[in-house]
């Protein structure tokens, strides 16, 4: 079910993540890691990407404790990370993307 969600999210034209900033996830494109990071931060939820690659997200209660709670954290080679906070939430939410 979360796959199809993922798959319906990609191929939508944009997503709004709130009403100053827009992110454009078109289908076959990727949004780099920090994007990825703002839309779940603001959205409070984890969702992977389906970016293609090797996909961690976590949330803690600092940026470090996010990055560590990210799947494969210290088992793969990091390529690209993103770290974003959510005021309503009032925690940190990270996307790391490995080779």
């Amino acid at each position: 079910m979360i796959r199809c969600l993922l798959v319906l999210l990609a191929a939508l034209a944009c997503i709004h993540a709130n009403a100053d900033t827009t992110v454009v996830a078109r289908r076959g494109s990727v949004i780099s890691a920090q994007d990825h990071a703002v839309v779940i931060a603001r959205r409070g939820s984890l969702v992977h990407s389906s970016c293609g690659q090797y996909e961690g997200i976590g949330t803690g209660s600092t940026p470090e404790q996010a990055r560590r709670n990210c799947c494969f954290f210290g088992q793969r080679v990091i390529v690209e990370e993103g770290c974003a906070y959510s005021p309503v939430a009032r925690r940190w939410f990270a996307v790391i993307r490995y080779r």
